[in-house]
């Protein structure tokens, strides 16, 4: 068993996985005070911790928003809303010593390269070779894999494969797309994302148009990056995701209008056994970083079935890699899917982390 701690910004959830058997066995959560002092967000992510059963020596695999120095194991939040107290802070340190458990080593990365590599591994986008993954929640969360690595530049990656750091219109998208500016243009105070949903459920023009607008932001940002990328699969987390029936087709809509559109006509699984699809042309999307629709060199194409055996092996924060590689067996086409919990994907993707360390 691999343990492992996934710190959101308001909870951490401490968990032990059983990854040959792609599972969490056990699970403690914990909510966290993201405006709290140092002392206190590190106290409360070791008492989280204290309930593993968890012996000296053992590897664990932590899964942590940016900004954070992944190799050092160094908190970097600045200007982002939460944990500004971290700021510079050593929190490997603090875990190596403040873990009852005494770890021998912790490894660090990215909770949304955490995510796509779980649901990669065991999920939602398993046996698809290009995929993406976007988490929605206090802000967008964004990853690219290819041939089980996560990938920080190439065509149709953004700087470090940030989506959050796309602007559209001039502005950050997360200006447009987050919990914030959702509340903001709804303009009900007492009123959260999940209040604003039920009222669109509810036939709320208001409620319904304010989540739509946002996402079809979303999809038109996307869309290019992931036909430049040449994904097959885009699989979406976070709590915004919970609301599937709200977010699908809005998203579904600006994907199309940025130049990918989806052929999975909505399916529940996502998955098809046709050929590929045309990348499609639209006019007014938003051009992604580096587009050009050329696959970077030594790259399989989607629905090459060969299995990559020269992969070269990266850093444990973007490692997702062997072993125990999904069988590529099944052709898909263009699929965008819920993730099935995106809190499983990305702890069961922080021991894969610490498992190829």
């Amino acid at each position: 068993m691999i343990p492992v701690l996934e710190i959101g910004g308001t909870h951490v959830t401490a968990a032990l996985v059983d990854l040959p058997g792609r599972r969490v066995v056990h699970r403690t959560r914990s909510p966290l005070d993201p405006h709290g002092d140092a002392g206190d967000i590190l106290g409360d992510v070791r008492r989280c911790a204290a309930g593993l059963p968890v012996p000296p020596g053992a590897r664990w695999g932590v899964a942590v928003p940016g900004p954070f120095d992944y190799a050092k194991g160094v908190a970097l939040f600045a200007g982002v809303g939460k944990f500004e107290a971290l700021y510079g802070v050593d929190v490997r340190a603090a875990l190596l010593g403040g873990l009852w458990q005494r770890p021998g080593d912790v490894v660090f990365l990215n909770d949304a390269h955490a995510f796509l590599a779980g649901e990669w591994y065991g999920g939602a986008v398993r046996g698809h070779r290009r995929a993406v993954g976007i988490t929605l929640g206090t802000g967008v969360g964004s990853a690219f894999l290819a041939d089980g690595l996560i990938r920080e530049d190439g065509s149709g990656v953004p700087p470090g494969g940030r989506m959050d750091l796309t602007e559209v219109g001039g502005r950050p998208l997360e200006d447009t797309v987050s919990r914030r500016a959702i509340l903001v243009r709804y303009g009900d105070p007492a009123a959260d994302v999940r209040d604003i949903a039920d009222r669109a459920r509810a036939g709320e023009e208001r409620a319904r148009r304010v989540l739509a607008d946002a996402l079809t932001v979303l999809g038109a940002a996307l869309g290019p990056c992931l036909a430049a990328f040449g994904a097959t699969a885009l699989v979406v987390g976070g709590s915004m995701a919970r609301s599937w029936d709200l977010v699908s087709p809005a998203l579904r809509g600006g994907l199309a209008s940025g130049g990918w559109v989806p052929d999975d006509g909505g399916s529940a699984d996502g998955v098809s056994d046709g050929g590929e699809s045309d990348d499609g042309e639209s006019e007014g999307r938003v051009p992604c970083d580096g587009e050009s629709g050329d696959r970077e060199s030594g790259d399989r194409e989607p629905g090459d079935d060969r299995r990559r055996t020269d992969a070269p092996r990266s850093p444990p924060a973007t490692t997702t890699g062997p072993p125990h590689t999904p069988a590529f067996t099944t052709r898909h086409t263009r699929a965008v899917k819920p993730a099935g919990s995106a809190e499983d994907a990305a702890l069961i993707g922080a021991a894969r982390a610490a498992a190829t360390a």
